[in-house]
């Protein structure tokens, strides 16, 4: 039976697949019931709009363009600088904290303090969108298909939309824990970076689309060139749609009970997987693999894909077989080549 989460704030919090305290020495129970007996005697306080904004907008929004991607490399240079001089584990609990707590209030906040069609409102901070942008600056030859790439973008808001029918359509469930790993330890999903990579591109959180979907699911971080995910079974199916439809090797185990320490969630074998996808009805798979869809089209490493195409367009910019018919004739005439004579001989 599914519960919409206008009728339940504490079924939201398990559909999210994140706990309702906070961890600092390890007692989770005492932390719990600390926080708990602070809820009850002092008011909760509620950001207004731009407070609530101010938690999903990086702070280095307005460098991120594809004409300033020093100062971004630069920004991404002093991350993995201050991950390595801290505790891995530490930041990965404080990121999934603020990601719960972000969430949480986003969905507790009312009709007249939501930000509408939030989605649209961060988009030029999305790796995605630069990406996109850098995409139709290189093609000069119109080998995309830029309108309807175009359209999606100006359409975002849809995803705003999906997203809300799933979370009103998902089963409430415990949280649970699984690791993906990508083909080549890669970041397809770009998931928030924290930790040491093969491939040191590192993602701040909420600065992908991916990222922003899958925190309405729950919570997610890329480790070790491994994306650990911590929510509800939505996100799980979410990420196995977005790599099956771009055709990304990936495979999917269970989060042990002691990767993350600090953080309440079930360690779940296959089987029990198994029963929680089972748990889905069809129409709520139907709009998680929309959802994947579009993001997929968006995503970096289809524009990646779409450069590429551009790159080999650029080598072959000239019949080949023409040129080395005419290189042949001037050969057998003991003629050098000269490069600015470009005359067909046939």
């Amino acid at each position: 039976m599914t519960q919409p989460i206008s009728k339940s704030i504490k079924n939201l919090s398990n559909k999210q697949g994140l706990p309702t305290s906070t961890v600092d020495d390890g007692n989770f129970t005492e932390n719990q019931q600390h926080q708990d007996s602070k809820q009850k005697n002092s008011p909760a306080v509620m950001p207004d709009k731009s407070e609530l904004l101010a938690l999903f907008i990086l702070p280095s929004t307005e460098r991120l363009s594809t004409s300033n991607l020093a100062v971004e490399e630069s920004s991404n240079q002093s991350l993995i600088t201050d991950i390595s001089e801290s505790s891995i584990a530490s930041q990965r609990v404080a990121l999934y904290q603020a990601q719960h707590e972000r969430t949480r209030l986003l969905y507790m906040a009312t009709a007249s303090t939501r930000p509408t069609y939030l989605v649209q409102t961060l988009k030029p901070q999305f790796a995605e969108y630069q990406q996109h942008l850098l995409a139709q600056q290189l093609d000069k030859r119109g080998l995309i298909d830029t309108d309807s790439l175009d359209r999606l973008w100006q359409q975002l808001h849809v995803v705003d939309d999906i997203i809300a029918d799933i979370v009103h359509h998902m089963p409430a469930q415990q949280p649970v824990g699984w690791q993906l790993t990508a083909q080549d330890g890669h970041n397809p999903l770009h998931f928030a970076t924290i930790g040491k990579l093969k491939q040191p591109k590192p993602v701040q959180d909420q600065a992908s689309l991916n990222s922003y979907v899958l925190g309405h699911f729950g919570v997610n971080s890329f480790t070790y060139d491994r994306g650990y995910y911590i929510g509800h079974v939505v996100g799980y199916l979410f990420s196995c749609y977005f790599c099956a439809h771009l055709s990304i090797s990936y495979g999917v185990t269970a989060l042990g009970e002691d990767v993350v320490e600090g953080y309440d969630y079930a360690s779940l074998e296959t089987p029990y997987m198994v029963r929680l996808l089972q748990g889905l009805d069809g129409y709520c798979k139907k709009r998680i693999y929309q959802l994947a869809v579009i993001c997929a089209r968006l995503s970096v490493y289809a524009s990646d894909k779409r450069i590429e195409k551009m790159l080999i367009a650029e080598v072959n910019d000239f019949d080949k077989k023409l040129q080395q018919q005419h290189l042949d004739a001037l050969l057998l005439q003991g003629l050098m080549p000269d490069s600015s004579d470009s005359t067909p001989l046939f």
